[in-house]
């Protein structure tokens, strides 16, 4: 079961390697809908670490590509050599966490103003999911999911190994406070402004930013604050079976990929944008005395580390909650019924 679980998911970042790598050379020989350089709506190429290249990059597109996909078919085939997961990890890192940008998380967190700002009468400037999802911020999400198949290909391949888990419950506990701790310091900055106070900023700089423009970091803190309220629920008793207060679901079981999908899917964001800050503190673009506008977004990759732990430990939790209670199982986790041994003797 583990090889044909291991092989589909190979199988499936094959086929995108492969699908991608043929779009990489359509680019090359000049084909419209390069994602970066020229074409990508990047003011100044500050985001992207992709932001130099040409369309002739499509010729390394397409020679990565196929290096994926003959790694993807390693994992498929089996096997049980460690070689492909030393290559595996490291390109699926780079097409979740290198290749993407802030723009990403961006896009996410404005979908749902975009979404009820027409029942509300907002224009918000005319922007639109156009702006929210130009080509290249999609092609970001098309990246992000090349790399997930080749990670959950490489977790099925490497599935089995009977190595102690790193993800344990009670890592997965503390991971959910820092996970919900770090994003305050930017909501802290991002309300403050809001309310006209220059937390991390000085009163010039506040002065030159439109009232909108706060507004809407303080609708991007509120919603970080409201995602740490939710991180909450991968340890709570809420998390696993819904409340009372929920109509039609109380009493029954929370689906686990309800939780484990949207927060690892947001881990990957947040990591992605905190890494952009990062590069961009480290090239020197900030002031040291502006610090409320950088730093804590700087925070961002250590959030979105915790956020994984979290939510990892807690789809190892669920999963091993789920499996059906064996003698054997039981002997192994240190349960073992003595009553029921006794009976089985008599």
């Amino acid at each position: 079961m583990k090889s044909l679980i291991s092989g589909r998911q190979g199988h499936a970042a094959a086929l995108w390697a492969l699908a991608y790598g043929l779009l990489g050379s359509a680019w090359a020989l000049g084909m419209p809908g390069f994602p970066w350089g020229a074409s990508d709506p990047d003011p100044d190429g500050a985001l992207s670490v992709l932001a130099g290249t040409t369309p002739r990059f499509g010729w390394w597109i397409a020679a990565f590509s196929l290096l994926t996909a003959l790694t993807a078919v390693a994992l498929a085939r089996g096997g049980g050599g460690r070689a492909p997961l030393f290559l595996a990890w490291p390109i699926a890192a780079l097409l979740v966490l290198v290749v993407p940008d802030s723009r990403l998380m961006m896009g996410v967190a404005y979908t749902p103003l975009l979404l009820v700002a027409p029942l509300f009468g907002w224009s918000l400037g005319g922007a639109s999911f156009a702006d929210a999802w130009p080509w290249p911020v999609l092609n970001q999400l098309v990246c992000v999911l090349g790399g997930l198949l080749l990670a959950a290909a490489a977790v099925a391949y490497g599935r089995g190994r009977n190595r102690p888990s790193w993800f344990t419950p009670d890592r997965g506990r503390r991971a959910v406070y820092v996970a919900v701790v770090v994003p305050l310091v930017y909501c802290a900055t991002r309300w403050a402004w809001a309310l006209g106070i220059p937390l991390g900023v000085s009163p010039e700089f506040l002065a030159e930013g439109e009232r909108g423009l706060w507004l809407a970091g303080a609708y991007l803190a509120t919603f970080g604050a409201l995602g740490g309220v939710l991180t909450l629920g991968l340890t709570q008793r809420w998390g696993e079976v819904f409340p009372r207060w929920i109509p039609g679901l109380r009493g029954r079981r929370v689906p686990s990929s309800l939780a484990v999908v949207p927060a690892g899917f947001v881990s990957i964001i947040v990591t992605v944008a905190g890494l952009t800050y990062v590069r961009w503190s480290v090239a020197g673009r900030f002031a040291l005395a502006e610090w409320g506008a950088w730093l804590p977004e700087c925070l961002w990759p250590i959030w979105g580390a915790a956020l994984a732990t979290a939510t990892v430990s807690y789809h190892l939790r669920r999963k091993h909650d789920a499996q059906p209670r064996t003698r054997t199982n039981s002997v192994e986790h240190g349960h073992l019924d003595n009553s029921r041994d006794h009976n089985v003797t008599d």
